[in-house]
């Protein structure tokens, strides 16, 4: 049995009452259906129900189960960023200045539409941030922005040559 709260799964349960979500409990079906709809949430319950073994009906009382707990908290569309214009995808770790929050590093972050992702991370930085840019000269000025910020202390950023591998999956990956 996986446990989810606001449809991450294993979410560590350290967190103070007040701020974690209700835990919802998902059985084998429950993942299988939240994987199909990850590869295709246009999929019909019927053909869910197929793969799962349930009839179309059962399934769409699951997927209203499943929104109303919490554990699907959306459909969504996947866009080639090359499609938009974005040619250029990179990382940058931000090492901020003593005692900034998460949520001052997420508000500082949030008015750059150039993030795909961000996350505070183990190690020494203390966020990681996914960057989509058109070219170099973009993301150098995403990066000088950044790092303008009066919370970074400093940045260290990659490149991305080639993306060898993307899951879009709900939850933990199926044996």
């Amino acid at each position: 049995m996986v446990y989810c709260g606001g449809g991450t799964c294993r979410r560590p349960r350290d967190r103070p009452p007040e701020k974690r979500p209700p835990d919802v409990r998902l059985n084998d079906l429950d993942e299988r259906i939240l994987h199909a709809l990850a590869e295709d949430a246009r999929r019909s319950y019927a053909d869910i129900g197929a793969l799962v073994g349930l009839s179309a009906p059962a399934v769409k009382r699951r997927v209203d189960r499943l929104r109303a707990e919490g554990a699907i908290t959306g459909f969504t569309v996947r866009v080639d960023p090359a499609a938009l214009g974005w040619q250029t995808e990179g990382y940058i770790e931000i090492h901020c200045s003593r005692n900034t929050s998460p949520e001052a590093i997420k508000r500082g972050l949030a008015r750059y539409p150039e993030i795909a992702s961000a996350s505070t991370v183990t190690g020494d930085a203390d966020a990681l941030v996914q960057v989509f840019a058109a070219d170099m000269r973009h993301f150098e000025q995403v990066l000088e922005r950044i790092a303008g910020e009066p919370w970074v202390e400093r940045t260290k950023s990659v490149l991305v040559l080639s993306p060898l591998l993307r899951r879009y999956s709900s939850g933990a990956p199926t044996p």
